[in-house]
């Protein structure tokens, strides 16, 4: 079968190689075997292939993964032949709280992941993908859509009549969006682009921020909700856009961090944290029992995944390079 590994340590992009290996064994008791058929980008696995995170030599990257089963081992009843499915960010963590294993077992990081067109692998280190989802499109779901959703819904409870704050028209927070507005609530959107801003209005955005024209964007998020600040803010930028986050928030508002695109570090407003008495919680995606449950909510609401570009298992590197330029508008995909 193909894969695509990494052949230096640390990872750089012109070191992933398309490769031939031997295909999976067939599944034993409680797995199953799984085409995959498309996966898609996400920063974690950017920082995976640029040597940002340190993984071994010859690592199969990529933490998305969505495809077909081909066989099902003995006990399984979860699945059968013929069955789309999805993979799991955290094999391990199925509910409740977080292994500490989870961490360190995360495919195309601690171990290989899907950019490859076979596995063979336990039942739970998958779900079912959502009904009438194109692979690419359930491949979406995996980490992106997931983290968008527990952000909102999970270490928060969106409802109608909320205002959420999402920044930058990335797969998460386009999940955030979509997600928000099938909820009932107001979103604010940023972004350093009009053309995009249109985009996110077209999709239900009730309020833009250019934050290259408004670069105090959270007095002015404050403005909009007529002093009172938003609810939750989706926070993918980190260390360097924490701030005006918290100067939009409510008091006793909820401020989701779930990125480092601004910057891995730096200092943090502790008086504005306390005396506006918000909640920032990190959070890196989620369980099994929580993809089920988005999975369930995008059926019922019809929500359909945004796919910017699509790319071939072999343009893996072409693909990332796309992703540095900053283009895309939602999700890049590959087929495989």
């Amino acid at each position: 079968m193909k894969a695509i590994r990494t052949t230096a340590t640390p990872s750089t992009l012109d070191a992933l190689e398309l490769v031939d290996m031997d295909a999976p064994p067939p599944p034993s008791v409680g797995e199953i075997s799984v085409e995959i058929k498309a996966s898609s980008l996400n920063y974690h696995d950017y920082a995976v292939v640029k040597g940002m995170i340190p993984t071994e030599q010859g690592r199969i990257p990529m933490s998305d993964g969505a495809g077909v089963v081909t066989a099902v081992g003995e006990g399984v009843t979860e699945f059968a032949v013929g069955d789309h499915v999805v993979s799991t960010f955290f094999p391990d963590w199925l509910n409740g709280r977080p292994p500490q294993s989870a961490f360190t077992r995360v495919p195309g990081d601690g171990i290989d992941g899907y950019a490859r067109e076979r596995i063979t692998a336990p039942t739970h280190w998958f779900t079912r993908a959502p009904a009438g989802f194109s692979h690419a499109e359930a491949a979406t779901l995996t980490c992106a859509g997931l983290t968008a959703w527990r952000a909102l819904f999970v270490d928060y409870a969106v409802k109608p009549g909320d205002t959420v704050l999402v920044q930058g028209t990335g797969g998460v927070s386009i999940f955030a969006l979509q997600f928000a507005k099938a909820a009932g609530a107001t979103v604010i959107a940023t972004s350093s682009s009009d053309e995009k801003l249109e985009r996110v209005k077209s999709m239900g955005a009730d309020h833009l921020i250019n934050y290259k024209e408004v670069e105090a964007w959270g007095p002015k998020a404050l403005e909009l909700t007529g002093g009172r600040g938003v609810d939750c803010v989706v926070e993918i930028g980190g260390a360097g856009t924490l701030d005006q986050s918290m100067l939009a928030t409510r008091v006793g508002g909820h401020v989701a961090l779930i990125g480092v695109l601004a910057g891995f570090a730096g200092p943090v407003q502790t008086a504005l944290l306390f005396s506006k008495n918000l909640k920032v919680q990190g959070l890196t995606v989620g369980s099994r029992a929580m993809q089920q449950d988005m999975i369930a909510a995008i059926e019922a609401n019809g929500i359909k995944p945004v796919i910017s570009d699509t790319f071939a298992l072999a343009e893996l590197a072409d693909a990332f390079r796309h992703q540095e330029s900053g283009g895309h508008f939602g999700k890049i995909a590959i087929e495989i």
